[in-house]
């Protein structure tokens, strides 16, 4: 099993940034992908970033270029930095884990990753 505690949410003007992070434990591998995703009232949860064990990083276009994924090994710590934020980046983020496909894709859908923690809510105004 992993679990994972999400902290860091909090509200911020449009422009600004912000870090979310996601505390990391029980039995992960190199073979454990890391996602973040987010939710808003009334939209479709959207897969936003995830990681592989061997550091390999995906962001939706939506996002990319803005935000970055940047892990804290020692910490067993996945910080997401977001950079830019923009009105419609509000929403709970929520970081979840799975393992990767035998190709060592990491899943891309929500649903995949067994393993969730309860979320941080971020709001941009």
């Amino acid at each position: 099993h992993v679990q994972l505690v999400e902290s860091g949410g909090g509200s911020v003007q449009a422009g600004g940034s912000l870090r979310v992070s996601c505390a990391v434990s029980g039995h992960t591998t190199r073979s454990t992908c890391i996602g973040w995703f987010r939710q808003d009232t009334g939209k479709e949860r959207e897969g936003v970033a995830r990681i592989d064990g061997d550091g390999s990083t995906d962001y939706a276009d939506s996002v990319r270029g803005r935000f970055t994924i940047s892990p804290d090994s020692a910490k067993n710590t996945l910080h997401l930095e977001m950079n830019s934020l923009k009105i419609e980046d509000t929403a709970m983020y929520i970081c979840a884990a799975a393992p990767t496909y035998a190709t060592g894709d990491c899943p891309s859908t929500y649903y995949e990753y067994p393993y969730r923690g309860q979320g941080t809510q971020v709001t941009v105004s």
